[in-house]
Formats: structure tokens, C-alpha cells, sequence
């Protein structure tokens, strides 16, 4: 990795000997006019890179270290000389076990290659994406406009629910004819449901509003009456549902300030898998 300077500039010497030695063996001729001028080059010569340590003749280059300084920094540590000796030390290190691993053959390896192709390509995409999100800001009416749609579709009321979710409508019916005889068995025929997230805990959802859920259950559950349960099962994708309301109360939904950096977030996370659609769209997959 950290020879490729030295290796291009060694192909270019050997090139540049190559050429001197046919000129040199080529017989002279006189011109018949003046010779041109040389032409100019088009592009600079390039600036060696600045080197930061060298490990067993291996340079590490400046901007290594400077990545690894830059990353420290961001996760709040000082920059200090104590900061940079500490990055030059954990540097040393990693090339001293790198050159141990390509003595030891491992760098042939198939599987450790497509890891370190694995790791590079998703260095790139973190480039990328990093790098589409500043070229495509959200700006601050965008993010107004999403967090006034989404305190409109979250209304202003958080309802208690509980719930008991079973496979078949038959067996959702039977639970109904129970709860009908007695109400308060709720909790215990609760033991029934496949929701294994709330089965355990009589069936218990907590608070929330109604676009925490799928259509068809927020849509029966706003028009339960506190303390009644659907008689007629709620059916969604995921089986036939007996709802129990328990209790409603006004919902305070956070000022936009407050929510700014999720809503940022979201309509960010939104714009990145637009994007990757589209190209997966024009993809030729083979």
C-alpha cells in the first residue's frame, strides 16, 4: 500500500533509461530544419508524498496519520502532542503486524483478500453517501413541511391499547365470545397470542398514537369507546386481532427544534434509498 509511490517512480526511471539508451545507439543525423522547441509538459510533476514514519523502509504516509488524528478528534479527544504520539505508536503497530501477515502469506489468501475488498468498498461508500448528502442538502423548509406531515398523521391523542393477535379468525372469534362472558379475562386469554412481544404481559402495547400501527387496526382502535374491546376481529397482514382500548390521553408532540436532527435523519435515509433505486433500476444484474 505504502510502496506504490516508490514503484511508480521506479517504473518512470526505468523508462526514461530505456529511451536514453535507444537515442543513444541511434545514428546522428543533421536536420533539415531547425528543431522545435520542446514541447511543454501539460501536468506538473507530482509532489512526493510527505511521510510521516517509516517502519522496515515502509513509509506511512502524512495523510494516514492525519485520518486517524481528524477521527480522534471527532470523537471528542484533544488534539495534543500526547494525541499524535499515541497515533504514531498505534500506526507503528498495525504496520508491523501487516508486514507480519504478508510474510506469513496471508495477504494470497482468498478469503482474507475479499475481506480487505470488503473493507475498501465500504470506505467508499461511506465516501459516497457523505459526500451525495452535502452535494443534496434538505433545507429547513423541506424539514418543516415533513415534521408538519408527520405531527398531522400522529394526530393529538395517544391511546392505552392491548391487544391479543391470533392466526385464525375462528380463534379470534372464540377469544370474543370469552371476553364477552367475562372482560377481565383479558390478560390470561392474552397467553394465547403469537405477538411475542407483548403475549407475556396481558396483551400490553402501552401508549402510543394510532399511526404507530397498520391501518386496519388504527382505524378500529379510534373508534373504541375507553375500557371496550372489538367485537367484530380486526384482520391485518399479520393474523386477526381482539383490541382492548384502556384509556386515551392528549398527546404533546415535540417542537420541531427538538426533533430537527431525526426528521433530518429520516428524509436523509429517504433521499439515499431513492437514489440507490434508481441506479439498481438502470442496473444491468447478469
Amino acid at each position: 500500500m505504502y510502496k506504490f509511490t516508490q514503484i511508480a517512480a521506479a517504473l518512470l526511471v526505468g523508462a526514461s533509461l530505456s529511451l536514453s539508451a535507444f537515442a543513444a545507439s541511434a545514428p546522428a543525423k543533421a536536420p533539415a530544419k531547425p528543431l522545435a522547441k520542446p514541447p511543454v509538459s501539460a501536468a506538473p510533476a507530482r509532489t512526493p508524498e510527505k511521510i510521516f514514519v517509516k517502519v522496515n523502509g515502509v513509509s506511512i504516509p502524512q495523510n494516514l496519520a492525519d485520518t486517524f488524528i481528524s477521527g480522534q478528534i471527532s470523537r471528542g479527544a484533544p488534539d495534543s502532542p500526547e494525541l499524535r504520539s499515541a497515533v504514531r505508536e498505534e500506526l507503528i503497530r498495525r504496520e508491523l503486524l501487516a508486514q507480519q501477515a504478508k510474510n506469513a502469506g496471508l495477504d494470497k489468501r482468498s478469503d482474507v483478500a475479499a475481506q480487505v475488498e470488503a473493507a475498501k468498498q465500504e470506505v467508499l461508500i461511506r465516501g459516497y453517501v457523505q459526500q451525495y448528502i452535502e452535494k443534496n442538502p434538505i433545507k429547513d423548509e423541506q424539514l418543516q413541511a415533513e415534521y408538519n406531515r408527520i405531527k398531522t398523521q400522529v394526530g393529538n391523542t395517544e391511546y392505552k391499547t392491548r391487544h391479543i393477535l391470533v392466526k385464525e379468525e375462528s380463534e379470534a372469534k372464540a377469544i370474543v365470545a370469552e371476553l364477552k362472558k367475562d372482560a377481565n379475562k383479558f390478560g390470561e386469554l392474552a397467553k394465547q397470542s403469537t405477538d411475542p412481544g407483548s403475549k407475556d404481559n396481558g396483551g400490553d402495547l402501552g401508549w402510543g398514537p394510532p399511526g404507530n400501527y397498520v391501518k386496519p387496526f388504527s382505524d378500529a382502535l379510534i373508534m373504541l369507546e375507553k375500557g371496550r374491546f372489538t367485537e367484530i376481529p380486526v384482520h391485518s397482514q399479520f393474523g386477526y386481532h381482539v383490541i382492548l382500548l384502556e384509556d386515551t390521553r392528549p398527546l404533546v408532540f415535540p417542537p420541531f427544534e427538538e426533533i430537527k436532527p431525526r426528521v433530518l435523519q429520516q428524509m436523509q435515509q429517504q433521499q439515499l434509498n431513492a437514489m440507490v433505486d434508481k441506479l439498481r433500476a438502470s442496473a444491468k444484474v447478469e
